[in-house]
């Protein structure tokens, strides 16, 4: 990371923006305002920064592609708290160690009302009169400001961490009237009326709020944007199929490579797909899981630090992530010398078996439980043939004993979040019903842990689970992951043509 070098006695620490803000600061030289902290700082230098920069301002801007699906769900949000003042902030930065940060993922409540995805900002919906409709402001921060030095001398100035848009620049692409952020909290504060903020991302504007807003109250409007997802829009779709593309090529990047792997770690299987990931999108949108071997039983294996084997299975449960925060979610599981052993086809062959059946069971007006359900059937059905677990199978169920090997649900909602939705209430989630504009994943697995007496030794330390994205469609369903194999025959066969 490039550092400005001063002389040692020349720099302590860095300035606060708030220090840069305040009108007396306007009036004292440069190094005065820093109180001292930068005493190299001279007035000719500071005055010589202040000057000779082309205008950068953008004026052939149009609006982002999602503007229009922004403003509509907007809307659909004015309509459920009318006469209500709404704030959803976007987040802070974090820190990672000492004077370095995270690298910045805007809350996903903020992007999917915005489009935006800037540190700092917050989006406010104020009531109309009659408390019919709202006004939607957005307030973000400015462009740095050349005339204090705050480019320049602020670890967030542009010349540190680049260029952000101008206010004008972010009304224009968002289509949304914008502000100085720096005024948010006194502008809220002097409000009158009720007020809800989405909690968790921006504490300093939660204490300034603490007199107006309720944990319950706000609690209902987090949850309302989390159910204002459950069916997405024409771009949302658009946008989880590029991450599922995106997805698959990041697979067969993998396959390409496992002989490297083999000679290294699971890391060089999380690196490959990380590449993919941030050539074509913003992100991975999870940890990888990169499970080779008996790591396939653990269910988020993300330290990716074991040894890739021939003869062994690699489960890769991974998701790019879009520029505009939609993520992908498949898994696959695949021989690492190309070709499954007759233990591990069976295995695999039951996965697949009951994935069929939960997609199967993927259509409009079905339980959302349905798909779990005729999945848990297959693999308790396989369960019990084997000698593992003493049937009849409605036993099996009703004791829920496949669980021991079957372990978790067999999908979940997916968007923005790679586990979406996930406050929504009980009742309009897992007890609800499938509607078209749903995306989920539909992900069995059978995982058969090193250390389980109960099974064979041969199956010990053998971990399966097949995960595709399914959108529900108006007369059934679409597998979105459609194009990465999943019948162990055409496993075998992609994986020899990929590596041939």
């Amino acid at each position: 990371m490039g550092e400005v070098q001063f002389e040692e006695d020349d720099v302590t620490e860095e300035p606060t923006p708030e220090a840069l803000e305040t009108p007396e600061a306007e009036e004292q030289p440069i190094q005065q305002r820093k109180n001292g902290l930068y005493p190299g700082v001279s007035d000719e230098l500071a005055a010589n920064m202040k000057s000779g920069w082309a205008d950068t301002e953008l004026y052939e801007l149009e609006p982002i592609e999602q503007a229009p699906h922004t403003a509509a769900r907007r809307a659909a949000l004015s309509a459920r708290f009318p006469g209500e003042r709404l704030v959803i902030p976007a987040g802070k930065l974090r820190t990672r160690s000492n004077d370095t940060e995270f690298r910045f993922r805007a809350a996903t409540e903020y992007t999917y009302l915005t489009g935006d995805q800037t540190e700092d900002g917050v989006l406010v919906l104020e009531p109309q009169a009659g408390g019919e409709s709202h006004t939607a402001t957005l307030y973000l921060l400015p462009r740095s400001n050349r005339e204090n030095g705050e480019f320049w001398l602020d670890g967030q100035g542009e010349l540190w961490v680049g260029r952000r848009n101008s206010l004008t620049e972010a009304e224009r692409l968002l289509g949304v009237p914008v502000k100085d952020v720096r005024t948010v909290a006194e502008e809220l504060k002097a409000a009158t009326g009720p007020v809800r903020i989405v909690r968790g991302h921006d504490a300093g504007l939660e204490g300034a709020l603490t007199d107006k807003v309720t944990g319950e109250r706000d609690e209902e409007l987090r949850v309302f944007l989390s159910e204002q997802r459950l069916i997405k829009d024409e771009f949302e779709v658009g946008q989880l199929q590029a991450a599922v593309d995106s997805t698959v090529r990041g697979f067969e990047d993998v396959v390409k490579v496992l002989d490297k792997a083999e000679a290294t770690s699971e890391r060089y299987i999380e690196g490959t797909f990380f590449l993919r990931a941030r050539v074509e999108g913003n992100d991975v949108g999870y940890g990888s899981i990169c499970a080779a071997g008996p790591h396939a039983t653990t269910l988020h294996w993300v330290r990716n630090d074991g040894q890739v084997r021939p003869g062994e299975l690699l489960l890769l449960d991974a998701g790019v992530e879009t520029t505009t925060l939609y993520t992908a979610d498949v898994t696959r599981t695949l021989p690492i010398n190309g070709t499954f052993s007759p233990l591990q086809r069976k295995i695999y062959d039951a996965v697949y078996e009951a994935q069929e059946a939960g997609i199967a069971a993927v259509k409009p007006g079905a339980k959302y439980r349905d798909f779990h359900d005729a999945a848990q059937r297959v693999l308790a059905t396989r369960l019990v043939e084997w000698g593992l677990v003493q049937g009849p199978v409605e036993r099996v169920l009703e004791l829920g004993l496949q669980r021991r090997w079957t372990l978790h649900g067999t999908g979940h909602m997916l968007g923005m979040d790679v586990h979406d939705c996930a406050v929504a209430r009980t009742e309009t989630y897992v007890d609800g019903t499938l509607e078209p504009g749903m995306c989920l994943t539909v992900e069995p697995g059978l995982y058969f842990q090193a250390d389980d007496l109960t099974v064979p030794e041969e199956y010990r330390g053998i971990g399966v689970r097949i995960e595709d994205d399914i959108l529900v469609t108006e007369d059934g369903n679409r597998n979105l992951s459609a194009a990465l194999p999943r019948r162990a025959d055409d496993v075998e066969a992609w994986m020899a043509r990929l590596t041939g």
